[in-house]
């Protein structure tokens, strides 16, 4: 099994084929590149007023970050430390802002992984669908998790530097709901009905696969993934679910690596594009 190396890019982290020009001022340390992306970025709830042409938010579609970066450098060819205009972002989910730091942290040679779980500060008793990037602060000896889209915003007091409980990944969700210390039914994503159990099994599988460095859209679903949101799996499923959330717990990569391979977790390859 090879080993996972989070300082490398993965398929969908791969910057290769951007032009270096463009990448040549990435600046070195982990928090300024984290900083780049909101000014790249742009999430469709903030785009109001800005006039956008309705296949602008097709751009939320693309699962590449060289993808994303090419319809960013096509909309404003500047290099990626220039902040753009708003409508001259590329429009993406919160997925979208992760993913592309982690890129760019990877294309740094920094140990980088997105994260897919619930931010428990946006509003209160409920977790929330959403994703963060994390990067491996060497000083402190630790993962950095940053709430990347909202660094400049005041949901939590430390968005560069999440505290525990703040962000909890689809694992970490799922096991203080099954230890009863949360109600199953207050994760899903805002503005929808979709809460419950299932967004939490769902999250479960998307984190263990950006461990495995394929960081899917957070609508994606292989494996058993849609027949757990329409309430057709049982108690295997989420026995499944609970070796799934300890192991990402532990995040250990040969571990990752291994359980990762299984049928029913591991991404397919036509899904990935």
């Amino acid at each position: 099994m090879t080993a996972i190396d989070y300082a490398s890019p993965g398929p969908l982290t791969d910057l290769t084929r951007v032009t270096a020009s463009a990448l040549a001022g990435v600046p070195d340390d982990p928090l300024e590149i984290c900083r780049l992306v909101p000014g790249l970025v742009i999430h469709p709830l903030a785009t109001d007023g800005l006039g956008l042409r309705a296949e602008r938010f097709d751009e939320n579609q693309l699962r590449p970050a060289a993808a994303i970066v090419a319809a960013l450098l096509a909309l404003d060819p500047a290099p990626l430390e220039v902040p753009r205009e708003e409508a001259s972002r590329v429009v993406g989910t919160c997925r979208h802002f992760a993913v592309l730091a982690c890129a760019l942290l990877r294309y740094r040679g920094i140990a980088a992984r997105a994260r897919c779980g619930f931010g428990t500060y946006f509003q209160p008793g409920q977790g929330l669908d959403h994703w963060v990037t994390e990067y491996w602060h060497s000083g402190d000896g630790r993962w950095v998790r940053a709430d990347v889209q909202h660094l400049s915003e005041s949901f939590t007091e430390h968005p560069e530097d999440v505290r525990p409980g703040e962000f909890l990944t689809g694992g970490e969700a799922w096991a203080a709901y099954r230890a009863g210390t949360a109600d199953g039914a207050a994760f899903g994503v805002d503005g929808t009905e979709n809460f419950g159990p299932a967004e939490i099994r769902g999250n479960v599988i998307r984190d263990l696969a950006a461990l495995a460095k394929t960081e899917m859209l957070p609508w994606d679903e292989w494996g058993r993934m849609t027949a757990s949101y329409r309430g057709e799996t049982g108690d295997d499923y989420d026995e499944l679910m609970d070796e799934v959330a300890a192991v990402c717990a532990a995040a250990e990569p040969a571990a990752v690596s291994s359980l990762y391979g299984s049928a029913d977790l591991q991404v397919p390859p036509e899904l990935i594009g």
